[in-house]
């Protein structure tokens, strides 16, 4: 007996998650990963950069079964998990949030404006800033790569890879790199 009750637990502990993703008072996951800052665009990159780290902001929104699935199945796969806290500087705004948020040009909004702003009409989104942003542009004209929606492992790994590796300098799109990554692993 005592055997098939190992077996059991063993099982068991497999099919659960290792950890589940904490929630905040917002109704987001929060991921020990995330920045907490003021939202100042200007100073998060140069934070990003000093750190070697590149600058990525995440839409979300309380609720969205598309962001759990981001945090519960895709974000904590080794692979990305890897790459997001060795390369990536990640800001969490809320779609429909209050705090003030600072764009690159200086204007000063509540997230739910400066999404508007931005054009995220959707969550999850990620916006991926290239190591330099003009003053007087924002984050959605900057964006190297902006992704609305939620994506596999594979995808998204691909995805963060191409932005460190500046795969849009390259004319390459990221569909067409996509494709041939997956034809070379196959």
């Amino acid at each position: 007996m005592r055997p098939l009750l190992t077996a059991l637990a063993t099982l068991l502990a497999l099919a659960l998650p290792a950890a589940a993703v904490p929630m905040g008072d917002d109704g987001l996951h929060k991921p020990d990963w995330l920045r907490d800052t003021f939202k100042d665009m200007r100073e998060d990159l140069a934070e990003a950069n000093a750190e070697g780290k590149r600058l990525l902001i995440t839409f979300e929104q309380r609720g969205c079964i598309y962001c759990a699935e981001m945090h519960e199945k895709v974000f904590p796969d080794p692979a990305i998990d890897a790459l997001i806290r060795e390369k990536y500087f990640v800001v969490q705004m809320n779609l429909f949030g209050d705090v003030e948020v600072t764009d690159f040009d200086g204007t000063v909004l509540p997230e739910k404006d400066m999404a508007m702003r931005w054009g995220v009409v959707f969550t999850p989104t990620l916006i991926f800033l290239p190591e330099e942003v003009p003053e007087e542009t924002t984050a959605a004209r900057a964006a190297v790569m902006v992704m609305p929606g939620a994506f596999g492992t594979g995808t998204t790994e691909a995805l963060l890879t191409w932005v460190v590796d500046h795969g849009y300098d390259s004319g390459e799109h990221f569909q067409k790199y996509l494709a041939r990554r997956m034809a070379e692993r196959n």
